[in-house]
């Protein structure tokens, strides 16, 4: 299989790649380095079944050329985290939404399977919990940024759907929940990678709110298989599907966790969200996610749980630190 990734030089589709390249098949990265980076596939470099072009995903004729010669395309290219979110709306909308378009109108052209990244951001306000894929979505109010964010990503499963519908592209809509492993940047806001740095280095944690409200955190590899399952099952196709973890930690246990696993002396420290984001800042009080669907597809199982992650986590950034001490 010949499979294209867009973002794939970034956290989630360096690791796909890898996962690709093992089980025998090439891949094709189109990356324009903007939130991912060269290094997270620089180790893939020499390997004759890859290839790395640099260039925004917006770029039809590169898309085109690689796009040909595809059987797949896992389309993750997108706006991340929250603070570019926060800082920078007109781009997240514009990336999300154009690039998406410009990715389905290609594969249109040659009936490629695509797989479409979506996240959990689009179940917005939602008190019905878990979130299953065929509740209904409560976003807030346009002058809140995060929303703006949650309704690009929802344009882009409303696009996939319809392209499905009217031309026929096969397209499977995945709905990532906060998603962990090597390589993720703490650099967008990402909250463990935040939290183990801090921590390694005995600054203060710090806690956006109160800490009370809950997330669910999925091992990086058990997203890849999930995402490599689903491409290989028929029956997902034309479907929105979340691959996540089932189980919920408060950010402030999360906080204390890493506290103790690291032995660190940093104090936790809780700023209100509008003193980091602004005003025009809304947070979601509970993020936990329905994988019953994934599970009746294709049997997944999250194999790697909360003080694993959080253990590989640790060794990873730890490692980090001493490459940049040495």
């Amino acid at each position: 299989m010949r499979a294209l990734i867009t973002g794939g030089a970034g956290f989630i589709g360096s690791h796909l790649s890898e996962a690709l390249l093992t089980l025998g098949h090439e891949v094709m990265v189109l990356d324009d380095l903007s939130t991912g980076n060269i290094n997270n596939v620089a180790h893939l470099l020499a390997n004759p079944r890859f290839t790395c072009a640099v260039a925004s995903v917006r770029n039809e004729p590169v898309l085109a050329g690689l796009m040909d010669k595809a059987d797949i395309v896992f389309h993750l290219a997108a706006a991340v985290g929250v603070r570019l979110v926060v800082s920078a709306p007109v781009h997240t909308i514009e990336t999300n939404v154009h690039g998406t378009e410009t990715v389905l109108r290609q594969a249109a052209k040659r009936k490629k399977l695509v797989v479409v990244a979506s996240t959990s951001e689009v179940y917005g306000k939602s008190t019905v919990f878990p979130f299953r894929e065929d509740a209904d979505l409560v976003l807030g109010q346009p002058t809140k940024t995060r929303w703006g964010y949650a309704a690009s990503k929802l344009i882009d499963e409303f696009l996939a759907l319809a392209y499905w519908k009217e031309h026929q592209v096969p397209v499977i809509v995945v709905r990532f929940f906060n998603t962990v492993g090597p390589r993720q940047s703490e650099r967008y806001g990402m909250v463990i990678p935040n939290f183990v740095r801090q921590a390694l280095t005995d600054q203060p944690i710090i806690v956006h709110g109160d800490g009370l409200q809950t997330r669910s955190f999925t091992w990086v590899g058990d997203v890849v298989w999930g995402l490599l399952a689903l491409a290989n099952e028929p029956r997902s196709i034309g479907e929105v599907i979340n691959i996540g973890n089932g189980a919920e930690v408060s950010i402030r246990e999360l906080a204390e966790r890493i506290k103790a696993m690291t032995g660190s002396a940093s104090p936790i420290q809780y700023v209100p969200h509008h003193e980091i984001f602004g005003h025009n800042f809304e947070d979601m009080s509970r993020r936990v996610p329905d994988i019953g669907k994934l599970r009746a597809l294709v049997g997944y199982k999250p194999k790697v749980q909360l003080d694993q992650i959080l253990e590989r986590v640790i060794e990873y950034w730890t490692l980090q630190s001493s490459a940049v001490a040495a």
